[in-house]
């Protein structure tokens, strides 16, 4: 019986945590059949069995975490067939990386055995009772969230289909009656561990400085209302990567003894989901234009949501942006995304009193603010840059040749 391991996710990654199997002991499973979701630090994905057969024994239960080429599952008894004996015609198309089938067949020849006997197996235990019905990904992602055992649930649904009532339900009849001192207790891994792990990282490496200016968004805004199909964002990201271009240094890292200027823009972007703060990667910014950026940045951000973007879209940013003003303040001193050099940052827009032309007038003022790495370059170097995307904000149309 063979062990099906778990295969390595892509970017590095050294562990996965389980959240749902999706077989049982029992249940027949075929070649690139999903038979468990497994979190990583950077996103859940469900992982193909590369065997075929009944499954003999899972290994782990859901929350807990498997190192990469830790045993996943086993796979045997009556059907069981290796993969490459059969081979299909055509590629199953899956993505894991090393699983899948060849998309051109070829023949295999083999020596022919002698046939051996093999004792009579003892009889197989009897399968454990059936799992619930078929549960939503709302629902699962419920009862994980709360600790509900859900094969505990007796579901009303059709057919015994576990419902989010069901576990609604399971929640009100719970009695917690803990002293009023204690706290509870939350294991760092997963997303929130990666994360910790990369702002500590830019805490202890990097001597960031940061500055900051406000800037009259009025014209920012009438500009953002003649382009309807360009965000405030995907506006201020293309500015940013025109700043980039007048200021490389920013776009760099720094590497042992040597500082590495970048050639391409890889633009990240924060972006919030119901798993935590995640920053996907628009790869080649600098390629795109205003429309293209916004169209790109609604892609990536609509799939970090849904919990689907993969880990290679998460890494590789050279730079990063952070509208933090959709959360209605008005401006922070971000911490820079390891191994990056700098993030700019942009508050909420509101109504505020500004000088125009001597008179007073009521403006839609913003504060932009950039955290950079000082080894990388010195305040002159960053206060152009800041500068620069601060005159674009202020007066698009100064940019449009650019754009």
């Amino acid at each position: 019986m063979p062990d099906f391991l778990l295969p390595d996710l892509g970017e590095g990654l050294t562990e996965g945590e389980i959240v749902t199997w999706l077989v049982s002991v029992g249940d027949k499973v075929s070649v690139d059949q999903p038979v468990v979701e497994v979190e990583t630090a950077k996103a859940v994905v469900e992982v193909p069995c590369p065997f075929e057969g009944v499954v003999t024994a899972t290994h782990g239960k859901a929350g807990e975490s498997l190192a990469v080429g830790a045993v996943l599952l086993t796979v045997g008894g009556e059907g069981f067939q290796e993969p490459g004996v059969v081979v299909p015609e055509q590629g199953s198309g899956n993505v894991l990386i090393g699983y899948g089938t060849s998309e051109t067949p070829r023949r295999q020849r083999r020596r022919p055995r002698v046939a051996q006997v093999v004792p009579a197996a003892p009889a197989a235990p009897s399968a454990p009772a059936a799992r619930p019905g078929v549960i939503s990904p709302l629902v699962r992602r419920m009862a994980r969230e709360n600790g509900v055992d859900l094969d505990a649930l007796t579901g009303t649904g059709p057919s015994g289909i576990i419902r989010r009532h069901d576990v609604e339900q399971a929640l009100a009849r719970r009695v917690v009656e803990a002293p009023a001192a204690e706290g509870r207790r939350i294991p760092l891994r997963g997303l929130r561990k990666t994360v910790a792990d990369k702002l500590s990282a830019s805490r202890r490496e990097i001597p960031e400085a940061t500055v900051w200016v406000d800037v009259d968004a009025t014209g920012f805004l009438a500009a953002r209302a003649a382009l309807k199909d360009v965000g405030l964002l995907a506006l201020l990201a293309r500015f940013t990567v025109l700043g980039l271009k007048k200021f490389p240094e920013l776009n760099s890292r720094v590497e042992g003894d040597e500082i590495v200027v970048l050639d391409r823009v890889h633009l990240g972007f924060a972006a919030q989901t119901d798993r935590g703060l995640v920053v996907p990667v628009v790869r080649d910014a600098h390629e795109l234009t205003a429309s293209a950026l916004s169209a790109a940045l609604a892609e990536r951000t609509a799939a970090a949501r849904a919990g689907k973007l993969a880990p290679a879209d998460l890494t590789g940013g050279t730079f990063t942006v952070n509208n933090y003003g959709v959360f209605g303040v008005d401006g922070s001193a971000a911490i820079i995304n390891h191994p990056e050099a700098a993030i700019l940052g942009i508050g909420r827009i509101i109504d505020r009193p500004w000088v125009v032309d001597g008179q007073l007038a009521v403006r839609k003022v913003c504060e932009l603010t950039l955290a950079f790495d000082h080894r990388v370059c010195d305040g002159a170097t960053a206060g152009g840059f800041l500068r620069y995307v601060a005159d674009c904000v202020e007066s698009p149309v100064s940019a449009l040749g650019d754009l």
